[in-house]
């Protein structure tokens, strides 16, 4: 094969399965692994994929400004934050991560519920300035403006004292081998100690999100209770992230 040619596929790879590890593609192109590792290596320099240990991930297009963000896939969002408002029950603690499909969670939750509400998105905070029946605990730490979630030592202190009934986590990727990821390293921290703690944890995905990888691991499929998902999402899509221990919740 020659080197276009599998440059070329190296990114088929990478477009269908969301990685591409050098090992594999050796053994089944029947060439070196360094000849894999080159490619990637002149791959990368041209700004076409990421390389990783092992292998390499496709590059992941910058996500628009927090405020952008909320104006895109509007009707998937409200009916992926019906499902998640579902799975509350009154009196809880539940911890809201940052992002616009939390922002609609907390949109839905109804006035007269009573909950505890913990949160270290400002922005998720100032959803609740009505609701007289919920209380809200803001987390505080340096503010990673791009999610507008606090991060950082402090944040991480107040996480190591809460106990929540279910936390609903925000990623930008999911993968069946590679589990929920995100764009920055220290949210990414953030996410896992806040799953970590919590009772239940359950992640709401619209569609571009799956099969994705980004730079970040959060956590396995199998370390949430639950990936909720539009209906529309086909059955052999499921069937993946079912395999990897993940259940998936209809909305």
């Amino acid at each position: 094969m020659l080197t276009e040619q599998r440059r070329r596929e190296i990114l088929e790879v990478l477009k269908r399965d969301g990685r591409a590890l050098a090992g594999e593609l050796a053994r089944l192109w029947d060439v070196s692994e360094d000849t894999i590792r080159r490619d990637m290596r002149d791959m990368a320099t041209a700004g076409l994929l990421v390389r990783v240990h092992g292998g390499a991930l496709p590059v992941a297009a910058p996500l628009p400004d927090f405020s952008t963000r909320q104006t895109l896939s509007t009707e998937e969002k409200r009916r992926l934050a019906a499902a998640c408002v579902r799975l509350i029950n009154p009196g809880q603690t539940v911890f809201l991560d940052g992002g616009t499909t939390t922002a609609e969670i907390a949109r839905q939750i109804p006035h007269d519920m009573t909950l505890t509400v913990v949160t270290h998105a400002p922005t998720i905070a100032a959803e609740f300035e009505q609701h007289q029946q919920i209380e809200v605990i803001l987390i505080g730490g340096r503010i990673f403006k791009h999610s507008m979630v606090a991060v950082g030592p402090t944040a991480l202190s107040a996480i190591e004292r809460i106990r929540p009934d279910i936390f609903f986590l925000g990623a930008t990727a999911a993968h069946p081998a590679d589990g929920l990821s995100t764009g920055d390293f220290e949210e990414a921290a953030i996410k896992r100690r806040i799953a970590e703690r919590s009772v239940a944890s359950y992640c709401p995905l619209t569609a571009e999100k799956l099969g994705a990888v980004s730079p970040f691991g959060i956590v396995s499929l199998s370390e949430v209770t639950g990936l909720i998902v539009g209906t529309e999402t086909p059955e052999e899509v499921l069937a993946g992230y079912r395999a990897a221990g993940a259940e998936m919740i209809p909305a």
